[in-house]
């Protein structure tokens, strides 16, 4: 009788338990799941982004938290190497067209070749990405795309011939310009799986563009010109050596639902409406990063001035990234007031100002770049769900490339025409960018900028 009830109570203990076990892999299925499912229901509607982003908020929150050791691991490599791709970017974009104006190139061709980076962003950029994230292999495609850089750089630096600098520029660019949205893709991963924040790391990348540009304009005074380029290629070559150290981190899960959902954000006119505003703003700096520096030195400006100039602004681009936190008004209007900063700067720009007014007016670059940026990046996370971010950077960077592009092109027709007045083209499109956003701030989910958004 006694084993009877024993093996009875063994009977229901064991139901109990399967039970249990059963609900504990339900609700571990539901928490993979439920991206999924919320970004299967944002195909279907799109309208109720606000709702979804909360819902795959809570999602997100499921992620575990690594050690704190494997933490700081972690973002001192990737601050390290964010440090050393934007030190390269400081010695890139004030001297590769001095070193271009150096060996023989005309204008004209200086305008086709730097327009090449802006244009694989479009063209190229999308399939290297998208190959990197099928394979799930960002650290390995970040690896690659940074030793291919510092090779080609290399070979742009044996050719002076404008046809051949084009080519071996081209092929270097395929696999230059995807690198930063592959290293902000690996960032926000390691963001989510180590409970960082991405502002500190991204904090190195500008720090370390001034350092970049600062010691580019040292050795202009020292070394030729024509040999800017051994310069850039070495802080390349580091940056490929910095990538070896970055840590492996998981891959994503499935991706075909979200797939669907990107789609919907073409269809979305608040969305288009963030990221032409943005790329026209963003674009109107195109004559700035290709002919200010050729300007300067031509005016008698020295290297390190020159790179002083160049310092300033992405100091100031610093300090407004630090202060974003504080801004309450809308990311909406943040996006106009840099836009309409753009458009004086240029204007005061265009006048071949002197020295001191040149110096003010570089600081203006926090406002018509980073203010412009803080704003966009909000905007986008107030009407973009998580999971489909990337493909949100990856439809801003088209566009960008597209406008800048073809901003890049006219600037080096005008430039060689007009000079200075290439300037007001640019803040002509600054000011469409402003009037884009302008008409379209009520269609967006846009909320006061506040410290726990983060910018």
């Amino acid at each position: 009788m006694k084993a009877s009830r024993i093996a009875v109570k063994s009977s229901s203990l064991g139901r109990l338990a399967r039970a249990e076990i059963g609900d504990r892999a339900n609700a571990s299925s539901a928490i993979v799941n439920s991206p999924a499912q919320i970004i299967a229901r944002y195909a279907n509607d799109h309208h109720d982004i606000k709702r979804i982003a909360i819902e795959l908020m809570l999602a997100e929150s499921q992620i575990p938290i690594a050690s704190q050791a494997a933490s700081r691991r972690f973002a001192t490599r990737l601050a390290l190497f964010y440090g050393a791709i934007f030190g390269l970017l400081g010695s890139y974009l004030p001297f590769f067209p001095v070193w271009l104006k150096a060996v023989g190139i005309e204008a004209s061709w200086i305008g086709i070749i730097t327009a090449v980076p802006a244009v694989t962003r479009f063209t190229v950029l999308p399939f290297v990405t998208g190959l990197a994230e099928r394979r799930q292999s960002l650290r390995n495609a970040i690896i690659i795309t940074a030793f291919a850089t510092a090779l080609g750089l290399t070979v742009v630096g044996t050719q002076h011939q404008a046809v051949l600098v084009f080519v071996a520029f081209a092929a270097t660019c395929c696999l230059w310009t995807p690198m930063a949205p592959l290293t902000d893709a690996y960032a926000l991963r390691g963001v989510s799986h180590y409970g960082l924040n991405y502002g500190p790391l991204r904090l190195w990348g500008s720090a370390a563009f001034v350092v970049g540009a600062l010691a580019c304009g040292l050795l202009v005074d020292v070394i030729a010109p024509e040999h800017l380029i051994w310069v850039i290629a070495l802080v390349a070559g580091a940056s490929a050596l910095a990538s070896l150290g970055l840590r492996p981190i998981d891959g994503p899960k499935k991706a075909d639902v979200i797939e669907r959902g990107a789609g919907a954000l073409l269809r979305d006119p608040g969305f288009l409406a963030v990221i032409l505003a943005s790329a026209l703003i963003q674009g109107s700096h195109a004559a700035y990063y290709i002919f200010a520096s050729i300007v300067w030195k031509q005016s008698g400006l020295g290297g390190l001035t020159i790179a002083g100039l160049w310092s300033l602004g992405v100091v100031a681009e610093i300090v407004l990234f630090a202060l974003s936190p504080r801004f309450s008004r809308p990311y909406a209007v943040l996006v106009v007031i840099g836009a309409l900063s753009a458009v004086a700067r240029w204007i005061i720009t265009a006048q071949d100002p002197p020295l001191a007014i040149l110096a003010a007016v570089q600081l203006v670059h926090g406002l018509s770049f980073g203010l412009t940026l803080v704003g966009t990046m909000g905007l986008l996370a107030r009407n973009v769900p998580y999971p489909l971010m990337a493909r949100g950077q990856g439809y801003l960077a088209a566009c960008s490339g597209i406008i800048a592009s073809s901003a890049s092109i006219l600037s080096g027709a005008i430039y060689a025409r007009y000079g200075q007045g290439v300037y007001y083209l640019m803040a002509a499109m600054a000011l469409s960018g402003a009037v884009v956003m302008w008409l379209a701030r009520h269609r967006l989910a846009d909320q006061p900028h506040s410290a726990a958004s983060g910018g």
